[in-house]
């Protein structure tokens, strides 16, 4: 077996300043319903950014380093479903590898799935290792405010599980402090 390359450090810090940024945007416009996003038939305007990682990741595709760049260029670019589909080739090249999965969170969320937003946010916090989650705090913290906003409804005991959770690793999170009022009144 081929072993992978990448400065995981400097790739795991820029990703959470990515996703610390999503995260906040997200926090500020939380979704009360579900909405299936279905493929559109117009292309996505692409960048040289996006067609010269395309061309690095086509000349080796287990570059994780460069797909993880590909990834973040179509976020930038608002491209959610290649986004996920990149997400998700790092997430089978670096399975035990958390901030995939929490890009892939934060992209279905902005392609509006909040479905499988959840579910990515749920492998996101069962990948976290012990020596992560002090650098993870916020993202942990936003990962559990997304779910138990979403399962306010549904499951009532989860969603006051995991709003507590989100506010112990971040009690400054208004909005985790404002759902928990809610679930707990």
């Amino acid at each position: 077996m081929k072993t992978i390359k990448i400065n995981t450090k400097q790739l795991f810090v820029a990703l959470i300043m990515i996703g610390s940024t999503g995260a906040f945007v997200a926090q500020t416009t939380p979704k009360t319903d579900s909405v299936k996003v279905v493929a559109s038939t117009t292309q996505v305007p692409t960048n040289p950014v996006i067609e010269g990682l395309k061309k690095q990741v086509e000349t080796n595709p287990n570059d994780a380093e460069s797909l993880a760049k590909l990834a973040t260029a179509y976020q930038d670019a608002t491209d959610w479903q290649n986004a996920i589909a990149t997400w998700k080739k790092i997430s089978v090249l670096l399975p035990d590898w958390s901030p995939s999965y929490y890009s892939q969170a934060y992209s279905y969320q902005s392609a509006k799935d909040d479905l499988n937003a959840k579910l990515s946010y749920e492998k996101y916090i069962s990948t976290v290792k012990p020596e992560e989650i002090e650098t993870s705090k916020k993202n942990l913290a936003y990962a559990y405010y997304f779910i138990a906003f979403n399962e306010q409804k549904g499951n009532t005991d989860k969603a006051k599980e995991y709003v507590a959770k989100s506010i112990q690793y971040d009690p400054s999170n208004q909005d985790a402090v404002k759902l928990s009022q809610v679930l707990n009144s």
